[in-house]
């Protein structure tokens, strides 16, 4: 009979009836537990507060919200009965349980559940201290990032080529093209570059003001490219990088350093006991063996911050403790995926809207919003040393390098541009044809003399 009543206490509220019924607010349950639930004053506040405050909002609905009277969230006992919030709703003394209640097989035996507003899994949380990331070949490139990489090896091919230019545009430095030889040839300027960049140098070393604009230059770059580097590097070797790489389950299960457990009598601990998988019976076995098992999360956590223990949990509340304890770290790896939902009594003309109406705050964000309000982190990232630098870092020096490289070829052709006139000047001819010819005979090889040159010859 009970029953009966609730179900059209239900039918009234939704169809917002004037009668009796009508005025009959929905009875709510659930349960203390932060974020979802919490006591504010004489009231609650919560994730679960203000979902059902957004489910009424759309179904147009008047509800009481009250905690469980013992305060669990509901388990079958030996006797077939079922306690807590469930165990409410299957009594009807509640219409609704809102909490982050599990679906299980067995809930869903006895009350019927909505569509999920969240889902979670197992994963385990350790101090940021003890935890580092898998190790690879890669490592010694990390320090920046694959853009900066590709930046150096174009400034270099472009510095290399640009040297090479210039000493053979300058006439301060290669002044007679016909009677000696350019020493810097591309294959040494290419030498001679990455030997400033390995900080040892190769001789020749430029003779030109233009040639040592760009020489200089690079050095710059390479100082403080290589500073910022092995800055880095050091950074990295410093940061508890040498410590265990524990990055799932099974490299949890390998090692005997850390110690690990979760709640005892929980749903944790139930789903490595009744696994198949080898990895997590392992766990299971290890932590019944050296009783590693703690009474709450609050315990948990307080382990995990005191010393070597990990502590397995449900991701979404072990997020919680992340954003609240800077020296922690969540694992990666999620497992045994679950779902929260709604329950109500079986049959209820409730749940269908009730599913509809968290199907569209999931698809409007409401949910999304919900989780970042009540999941709040008040930890400042750590500092960048474990990332690699971006280009926008460094774009600075990149600059100064192209200024310096467009400073030296400009230097090298006002160098040549004014010996050209000196030449034009003496032998009665244009700037520009002299020009031209210093150009050819610098860069083809050919045998054309130069006025002085055939001066010289016609005096002889």
């Amino acid at each position: 009979m009970k029953g009966i009543v609730g179900v059209l206490v239900c039918v009234a509220v939704l169809l917002g009836g004037d009668g009796a019924a009508g005025e009959q607010a929905l009875q709510v349950t659930t349960i203390l537990n932060e974020p979802y639930t919490m006591t504010k004053g004489s009231g609650l506040e919560g994730y679960c507060i203000d979902l059902m405050s957004e489910l009424s909002k759309k179904l147009g609905m008047r509800y009481r919200m009250r905690l469980v009277k013992d305060g669990k969230y509901g388990r079958q006992d030996a006797s077939g009965n079922w306690n807590g919030m469930v165990g409410e709703v299957v009594r009807g003394e509640a219409d609704l349980a809102v909490a982050d209640l599990t679906l299980t097989a067995g809930r869903e035996s006895v009350v019927d559940m909505t569509k999920p507003f969240m889902q979670t899994g197992l994963s385990f949380v350790m101090r940021r201290d003890l935890v580092a990331p898998a190790a690879g070949y890669s490592d010694l490139l990390s320090p920046f990032s694959t853009h900066i990489w590709v930046g150096i090896l174009v400034s270099y091919l472009l510095t290399s080529l640009c040297l090479y230019l210039v000493t053979r545009i300058s006439p301060c430095e290669w002044e007679g093209p016909q009677v000696e030889e350019n020493s810097f040839s591309l294959p040494h300027s290419f030498w001679y570059i990455f030997g400033a960049l390995t900080l040892q140098g190769a001789g020749p070393h430029p003779k030109a003001l233009s040639g040592r604009l760009v020489s200089a230059i690079w050095w710059l770059f390479s100082i403080v490219l290589l500073a910022t580097y092995f800055s880095r590097v050091n950074a990295w070797l410093k940061s508890d990088h040498s410590h265990l790489s524990i990055q799932s389950f099974e490299d949890l299960a390998k090692q005997d350093t850390i110690e690990y457990g979760t709640v005892d009598g929980g749903s944790s601990l139930a789903f490595f006991r009744t696994s198949q998988n080898p990895v997590y019976r392992s766990i299971y076995a290890h932590m019944e063996r050296r009783k590693t098992l703690v009474s709450s999360m609050e315990e948990g956590i307080r382990r995990v911050q005191e010393g070597n223990f990990a502590f397995i949990g449900e991701a979404v509340s072990l997020d919680l403790a992340v954003g609240r304890f800077c020296n922690l770290v969540r694992g990666p790896q999620v497992v045994g995926m679950r779902s929260y939902g709604i329950a109500a009594p079986i049959g209820s003309p409730l749940l269908k809207n009730l599913s509809m109406a968290v199907l569209q705050l999931s698809e409007s964000g409401e949910l999304d919003y919900l989780r970042s309000k009540w999941w709040p982190s008040s930890c400042v990232a750590p500092g960048d040393q474990g990332s690699p630098l971006t280009p926008s870092t460094l774009k600075g020096l990149f600059l100064l390098l192209a200024l310096g490289l467009g400073a030296g070829l400009l230097m090298a052709l006002l160098e040549l541009s004014a010996k050209a006139r000196t030449q034009a000047k003496d032998h009665k001819k244009s700037c520009c044809s002299v020009l031209s010819s210093e150009l050819s005979q610098r860069f083809s090889g050919n045998s054309e003399k130069t006025p002085e040159e055939a001066a010289e010859k016609s005096k002889a």
